[in-house]
């Protein structure tokens, strides 16, 4: 009668070792495509809201521009506007704030609101980024991972195969395939965590560059009063926003 091989028949056999392994590969291919699918639909829901810039360049005056980009708290186009427009305004006393001399007033408007500016898109790339060191520690740590439980595995194989003194092929190949099943396992887990990573990475790259489209058409607007237009973009379709400073 055949003896039953598989991964019940591994977990039925396997020892503390095999199992704690087992347990830790399935718990990273979980984490991995929790973090996966919130990534993307974090990534899903900035794409939109990038969607909405050109209608803030479009807008009658700034508080309508705002209201455009939308209310999202996590907005980060609005963040921007709104950094940009309280650094412009602080540096030139429009904000109500006590005009005591201070360290930044040797900047001048540029440099200040290019500061604020800064600070939000180095804020915001961080918290875009968070997360994806799990899917490239799964990624690179799961095959190994999975590689220790073939070696553990084939070891106690071929203790039992040299205790039984039975060194046929079917007693031979069973326990060291069932072995094996182990380096597939995280296979499985790191592939998945690497193919996400990569088009996580990719899609933020896109994403970080309209940020920073937008956050230098800002600069230019805080400095300057108008938009920096490209060549291929038709002024006579865009109406200059009126700056304000609340």
């Amino acid at each position: 009668m055949p003896t039953a091989f598989g991964l019940a028949h591994l977990w039925a056999q396997g020892d503390g070792v095999i199992r704690a392994i087992a347990i830790l590969l399935l718990l990273m291919s979980v984490v991995s495509w929790v973090v996966i699918v919130l990534k993307a639909l974090d990534l899903r829901r900035y794409r939109a809201q990038a969607r909405r810039v050109e209608a803030f360049w479009h807008a009658s005056d700034f508080a309508d521009g705002l209201e455009r980009l939308g209310r999202e708290v996590d907005n980060p186009f609005r963040l921007l506007a709104v950094h940009g427009r309280d650094a412009a305004a602080h540096l030139q006393g429009q904000d109500g704030s006590p005009r005591t001399p201070q360290l930044h007033d040797q900047l001048d408007l540029s440099e200040w609101v290019q500061r604020g500016l800064r600070h939000a898109i180095d804020d915001f790339v961080a918290r875009l980024q968070s997360g994806l060191w799990i899917l490239a520690s799964v990624g690179s740590t799961a095959p190994f991972v999975g590689l220790f439980g073939t070696v553990w595995g084939i070891y106690h194989a071929l203790i039992g195969i040299g205790i039984s003194g039975s060194s046929t092929l079917d007693q031979v190949a069973g326990p060291i395939g069932e072995a094996l099943i182990m380096t597939a396992l995280g296979l499985a887990v790191a592939i998945p965590a690497v193919l996400g990573y990569n088009a996580l990475v990719r899609g933020h790259k896109a994403l970080v560059h309209r940020v920073n489209r937008f956050a230098h058409d800002l600069h230019a607007y805080f400095v300057t009063g108008a938009r920096v237009m490209s060549r291929q973009a038709d002024d006579s379709k865009v109406r200059p926003l009126r700056s304000e400073a609340r």
